[in-house]
């Protein structure tokens, strides 16, 4: 059966979509309809008009904007494929102008040129779906925290010669109740994971790693899908942007090892507090980190390497039946 390809661009209230065949052929160049129920059963009607194509939807991965048109396709047992927006971007090469059409279009050349790379998404469990949700929640509301404590600090040192009593009074509420508010969602996460059996197997698992607590153990079971997104340790690190990698070309470009900006930068943030805590309380860690100082590594990077152990500690130990072991110095 001959293919087609429906490239989508998301936006907050509609979705502009281009419809082209496996030899380029524009079959449907401008369409648009809201981003709802609605519309996407005008759009699902469109398509099943081509009665003689197989139909693959391609999308960009843009986050809670995309999430109704993948519950809807998912519901329905669609083909369709989350794509990085900046994979899109660097496959058109130079390119001038940009609009919601012309992208549609774009997003819809790309599934046509890289049929062999498009992959059916599976969309999460429910379970991952709304961990997922409480952790950016929680997220936004750790900045918030952070904003207001350093408000605070900034308010005592005016108090010394300003009169700000009640304002003082008044932020120190709001950081408590931002703290209660942190809590419970961390609470209402641990329910979840305690309320499956798979989540409460891995996580209790991933927490027992020295330096890794139930914050970075959830982040990880989310960004991992339970740990079957990713199998691998050194694919994770990659993901996490703590592999480096080498800079050369020829005989005169030397550049120094380093690790890629393209990465999750909160997993990063995260894994590096962890190994900063791995340090002090696991001897094989220590000795490791004050070996590498003496030998003049930089300080940084041997924490990098330090984070990535303990990813390949993490999924070490989600692969076995046996918990993790605390060596010795």
């Amino acid at each position: 059966m001959k293919k087609l390809f429906v490239g989508i661009d998301v936006s907050k209230d509609v979705f502009d979509f281009c419809v082209i065949n496996e030899n380029h052929q524009v079959l449907v160049s401008k369409g648009k309809f809201p981003n709802s129920i609605d519309g996407i059963n005008d759009l699902c009607s469109v398509i099943d008009s081509f009665k003689d194509y197989e139909p693959w939807y391609c999308l960009e991965h843009t986050g809670h904007y995309g999430a109704l048109l993948s519950s809807e396709f998912t519901k329905r047992n669609l083909c369709y494929s989350l794509i990085n927006p900046l994979e899109i971007k660097l496959s058109i090469g130079i390119a001038r102008g940009k609009n919601d059409v012309i992208d549609a279009y774009r997003i819809a050349n790309y599934g046509v040129v890289n049929t062999f790379k498009l992959k059916k998404f599976i969309l999460p469990t429910e379970h991952i779906q709304k961990l997922k949700a409480l952790m950016t929640i929680r997220d936004g509301y750790s900045k918030i925290l952070v904003q207001l404590k350093n408000s605070h600090k900034a308010f005592l040192i005016l108090g010394e010669t300003i009169d700000l009593k009640l304002q003082i009074i008044e932020n120190e509420l709001l950081i408590k109740n931002q703290v209660l508010a942190i809590n419970k969602v961390e609470k209402e996460m641990n329910l979840i994971i305690k309320s499956n059996l798979e989540l409460t197997e891995k996580y209790d698992k991933v927490t027992k790693v020295i330096g890794v607590g139930a914050i970075t153990a959830i982040k990880c079971i989310i960004e991992t899908e339970n740990f079957t997104k990713f199998v691998d340790g050194r694919k994770f690190s990659c993901h996490c942007g703590l592999a480096p990698f080498e800079y050369s070309s020829g005989s005169s470009v030397r550049g120094k090892t380093r690790t890629s900006v393209l990465s999750n930068k909160s997993l990063k943030s995260i894994f590096y507090k962890a190994a900063c805590t791995a340090i002090q309380h696991d001897p094989q860690l220590k000795n490791y980190y004050s070996r590498k100082l003496q030998e003049g590594k930089h300080k940084l990077s041997v924490i990098n390497a330090v984070a990535n152990k303990i990813v390949l500690r993490v999924f070490a130990v989600v692969k076995r039946n046996e918990p993790f072991v605390k060596f010795s110095a």
